[in-house]
């Protein structure tokens, strides 16, 4: 193999590669050795490479692994989830593994901008296509689906989430026992609606959700199961969450795609105005922030209580265990130009607490008390609430504010 000082010099190399500089090759080429074969056809093979290296297909930055099948450059992350289709992608190190001239050749003539243009040909606008920040289960069934199911050359694939209506059945987690049971669930464009039955020959729906006040997102960790997804809608103006899964992981991202679907089609309606590229941010919104703080009453002198916080968007619920069905409070957070700010610490002569790290949030109403574990955790609020309070209001967000200082 390739001694060690060898790789270093080549790895400095790649790295020279990447930023577009070829100046260290000559350095190398005199040097000698008499591995100087090997590492120049390698130093081709990176060069080759680096023509195509900018970002991985989840948006990662430099990435040091290739399907050498397919022709795409991946992250370390992703180049497990291709392993998982070993039949169809095969993958290598760019740097660690050895590469023969053919396998640089085909790497060559595809790259990762031709296997966009061949194997996510029609991809619905409303479709979710996930990053490296995103979990396992999007991420997996992304790639099965674009070179395992090739569903993005051919609509009639894509039927599951682009019917306008999607039955079938979720292990759904009981409001008051937390237990999982099977239940029905039917979503229908056509009615506008997301609903489940609580028996499998039920009539009824249990529960009613508008499709426009539908959220929905992935919590693998805090629900416990690879395929968790949070449902929440509004009932009467306050949040309700709904928890399911499913075994079989294309089912629960087609049933994700499908609320995608269902929502997109609703706001084409509902906001005829609106471009594509504005509405997919609103199909569906992962959480600003998630974990856990002390909260003390209005009064200030109740004592302080350990509480599950969600930042949604201008909604910061708290909740006495993550997977509750509804929150114990909703705190609207608006913007700075409406009398909204956060401040570190806490106002003089509180007690109660436990922990060290205080938050104001100040509101033009009332303080709000909030106390964190650590510093970072403290910073990291902060800043979280500061993106939310430094955008401005928009006119349907003063109707919500209108709501909470009113609610009873």
């Amino acid at each position: 193999g390739i001694s060690r000082s060898w790789r270093q010099v080549l790895r400095s190399l790649w790295v020279t590669c990447l930023y577009g500089l070829a100046e260290l090759s000559h350095q190398c080429l005199l040097e000698g050795s008499s591995e100087m074969f090997k590492c120049v056809q390698l130093f081709k093979a990176l060069s080759v490479f680096c023509a195509h290296l900018h970002v991985s297909l989840c948006h990662v930055a430099d990435p040091e692994w290739a399907s050498y099948t397919l022709g795409v450059f991946v992250c370390l992350s992703c180049s497990g989830l291709h392993r998982n289709i070993a039949q169809i992608s095969k993958v290598k190190s760019i740097l660690l593994d050895p590469w023969s001239s053919t396998e640089v050749e085909f790497m060559d003539s595809v790259g990762n901008n031709a296997a966009k243009a061949k194997y996510e040909q029609i991809v619905p606008a409303f479709y979710y296509r996930p990053t490296h920040k995103d979990c396992i289960l999007l991420r997996e069934q992304w790639i099965r689906a674009k070179y395992e199911r090739k569903e993005f050359l051919c609509v009639e694939r894509q039927e599951p989430y682009s019917a306008g209506y999607r039955e079938g059945f979720l292990w759904k987690r009981g409001r008051d026992k937390g237990q999982y049971l099977s239940r029905k669930f039917i979503l229908s464009e056509r009615e506008g609606v997301l609903k489940y039955f609580n028996k499998h020959d039920a009539r009824e729906p249990k529960t009613i959700m508008r499709i426009n006040t539908l959220n929905a997102t992935f919590q693998p960790t805090k629900i416990g199961t690879a395929h968790g997804l949070q449902i929440t809608h509004l009932k009467d103006n306050s949040t309700r969450n709904i928890f399911v899964y499913q075994e079989d992981g294309k089912e629960m991202v087609d049933w994700f795609n499908a609320i995608r679907a269902a929502r997109f089609h609703y706001m084409q309606v509902a906001f005829p105005g609106a471009s594509t590229s504005e509405l997919l941010p609103k199909l569906t919104r992962n959480y600003i922030k998630e974990g856990y703080m002390e909260k003390t009453g209005p009064k200030h002198t109740e004592g302080f209580k350990k509480r599950w916080f969600t930042l949604d968007d201008r909604r910061l619920m708290y909740f006495k265990d993550p997977l509750d069905a509804y929150a114990r409070g909703e705190v609207f957070i608006g913007s700075r130009e409406n009398s909204y700010t956060t401040l570190p610490g806490l106002p003089p002569n509180i007690q109660g607490y436990h922990w060290q790290f205080g938050i104001t949030i100040v509101t033009p109403d009332r303080k709000f008390l909030l106390v964190c574990e650590t510093e970072e955790d403290q910073k990291d609020w902060i800043a979280a609430l500061q993106t939310v309070i430094n955008r401005p209001m928009l006119p349907q967000e003063y109707a919500v504010e209108a709501y909470f200082k009113h609610k009873p």
